[in-house]
């Protein structure tokens, strides 16, 4: 497909070149640049193609470098991208060592913030502004939020404090889902304009100037007129919320048109403090099965143009389609159990429980932290609550996890999705840190499942426990092997799958799978091997443990989770505290961030591969 206008666009700025009755060809030139490489590399579609107009008005309207926008959650960017002259990036897109799918300021200076978490573009704009004026700097900082992103408590954090400032600060509200009738439409934007409008302004000002002069009445005066004011803006403004927060509100204003978003960011530049922009937004726009299912298209594998059917064969069943049908099964079972998420009922398999049982589903918005409170909440009312939630996301509410759940020992059931590396989103996505921080608290139980029959045991054993209890598991095809193996769970006990002296390999979950991949290319040099699956990583298996430091000169721990504060370090604590006349080799991830890429190339440059780590035991292991 021959993109002309985009041939122009090489480096940042560029778009300022085109002729303005060329800028809907050109955005067009976008959307069918976009479906044609998403298509191929995967990514994510449906937000980036709602938003062309809106970044290309963003660039126009505003210089950067120098100027600063922040895109929330960043996903989003891809127009950015192209924008600042990255667009030959795309064939790369998510790939190890290629371009990233979020902002990255690495990646160029025009990207003023990393971002991958929701909900915080309003506090880094924030910081932004300050600095500048600390700093006697001239420029803008724009922050642009999703509706979803709003729904997180951070960002009223940060609006709150945001209304403070006596200084430009421009927030942009891309409102993709809400409905505005046009008379409602209207009236906003009329009274939008001539609330920015110099004249307007300026006869506020000096209405208030005289009758300030008027001795005893004055004041009492400016009072019932601004209370006037105030009472027609609650009828007419849908802004009001944030009028009343002390941030001017624009809008709502037409996503997809560039004229009108240009003249509404001219007149946010004059405004001496926080304003709101609201934009309006199609979701998908450009490609129908993208607007019909957005959803779909959030983060879309490779799919065929014409449509949008995706090309990958049909895969196995995912650790994640395992915990649905599990849940839908249990809450036919048990009317006390409650599910939880924070906006992700598709991508944590909690759809279909939504779909049965509507009265015991709860989507509290992206807002970790409420939802792991508002569980604590359920738990002590009598409720069984399921926190269905990525690993990376629960990071946001660990201090909730200590407090509300934990010290009140509350039976809260954490269904960790995505732990372990998840690949092409990168270091804000990796499943990193959870074996390490949910192991560190007090009356936490951890658990991670071998294979998918595993991870049915566990969430039933979870669901019947009594107390916090976790259970991690990884993105993508539950493993099927080792069927033969499903001894009950018991607390705290790990299952002792092959036993033959020699090198013992004590493995967390995703890894059980393996070390039964090094366990065979130890046997094919003759040596015996060992297999654990250590199913708790909290607590550990202490019989287990005296019971291989009694023939085994070698203990291997492996997970798929930092080595700071994982499952090795507590067994090797343990063999130290013990004084036991073994040697433990911790395989683990490095204390690092991790980039995008494919898993399995990810795990080879962590060294947690089956060849690596069978290398790493014959340089140290001698029968």
């Amino acid at each position: 497909m021959a993109f002309i206008l985009l041939e122009k666009i090489n480096e940042v700025n560029d778009i300022k070149n085109i002729e303005k009755e060329q800028l809907p060809e050109l955005a067009q030139e976008i959307r069918d640049f976009l479906i044609e490489n998403i298509s191929k590399t995967g990514g994510h579609l449906a937000s980036n193609l709602g938003v062309v107009e809106l970044t290309m008005a963003l660039h126009l309207a505003f210089d950067l470098p120098k100027d600063k926008i922040i895109w929330d959650v960043g996903h989003q960017s891809y127009t950015h991208k192209i924008l600042t002259g990255r667009k030959e990036g795309f064939g790369q897109l998510r790939k190890f060592g290629g371009m990233s799918g979020f902002p990255k300021r690495k990646e160029s200076d025009c990207d003023a913030f990393d971002t991958g978490h929701s909900s915080t573009s309003i506090s880094a704009g924030l910081g932004y502004v300050c600095a500048r004026e600390v700093n006697g700097e001239d420029y803008s900082v724009i922050s642009v939020i999703g509706d979803g992103a709003l729904t997180g408590g951070m960002a009223y954090e940060a609006l709150n404090n945001a209304s403070q400032l006596k200084s430009n600060f421009i927030i942009v509200l891309n409102d993709n889902n809400m409905s505005i009738s046009e008379n409602v439409g209207g009236i906003s934007s009329y009274l939008s304009n001539i609330r920015t409008a110099e004249k307007y302004t300026g006869l506020k000002n000096g209405v208030e100037n005289t009758l300030n002069k008027i001795p005893v009445y004055g004041d009492k005066l400016i009072k019932g007129l601004r209370n006037t004011k105030q009472g027609i803006k609650q009828f007419l403004v849908p802004g009001m919320f944030f009028e009343e927060m002390g941030i001017t509100y624009l809008g709502p204003v037409d996503g997809h048109n560039i004229s009108q978003m240009l003249r509404v960011f001219k007149d946010a530049k004059k405004v001496a403090g926080p304003v709101l922009v609201h934009v309006l937004t199609k979701k998908g726009k450009g490609f129908g099965p993208a607007e019909r299912m957005p959803s779909r298209f959030h983060g879309a594998e490779p799919f065929d143009t014409e449509t949008g059917l995706p090309l990958a064969r049909k895969k196995k069943a995912s650790y994640t389609d395992v915990f649905s049908t599990v849940m839908c099964k249990m809450g036919a079972r048990d009317p006390k159990l409650v599910a939880v998420t924070a906006a992700m009922p598709d991508g944590t398999g909690l759809k279909r429980f939504r779909n049965m049982y509507r009265d015991r589903f709860f989507d509290v918005g992206i807002a970790e932290e409420h939802a792991v409170t508002f569980a604590a909440g359920l738990a002590a009312g009598g409720l069984k609550p399921v926190v269905a939630v990525y690993s990376s996301f629960l990071q946001r509410a660990f201090d909730q996890v200590i407090h509300d759940v934990c010290i009140q020992n509350l039976h809260v059931v954490f269904a960790v999705d995505r732990a372990g590396l998840v690949g092409s989103d990168g270091e804000t996505h990796q499943g990193l840190f959870d074996l390490s921080y949910l192991s560190s608290i007090p009356n936490m139980c951890v658990m991670a499942p071998k294979n998918k029959w595993e991870l049915a045991d566990m969430l039933k054993y979870a669901i019947s426990y009594e107390g916090p209890i976790a259970l991690r598991y990884p993105r993508g095809e539950a493993f099927d092997g080792l069927q033969e193996f499903r001894a009950p769970i018991k607390f705290g006990k790990s299952e002792l799958i092959y036993d033959e002296n020699g090198v013992a390999l004590v493995a967390v979950g995703s890894m059980v799978a393996t070390a039964l991949s090094v366990r065979e290319m130890m046997k094919a040099l003759g040596y015996h091997c060992t297999i654990v699956n250590s199913r708790f990583v909290k607590p550990i298996d202490e019989a287990m443990l005296d019971y291989l430091a009694k023939d085994h000169r070698l203990v291997v721990t492996m997970e798929e989770n930092i080595k700071n504060g994982g499952f090795g370090e507590k067994v090797l604590e343990y063999y130290n505290e013990t004084e036991a006349d073994v040697k433990v080799l911790q395989i683990a991830l490095p204390d690092d961030y991790i980039e995008h890429g494919n898993v399995e190339i990810l795990k080879k440059e962590a060294c947690i591969d089956a060849e690596s780590i069978f290398k790493k035991i014959i340089a140290q292991y001698r029968p």
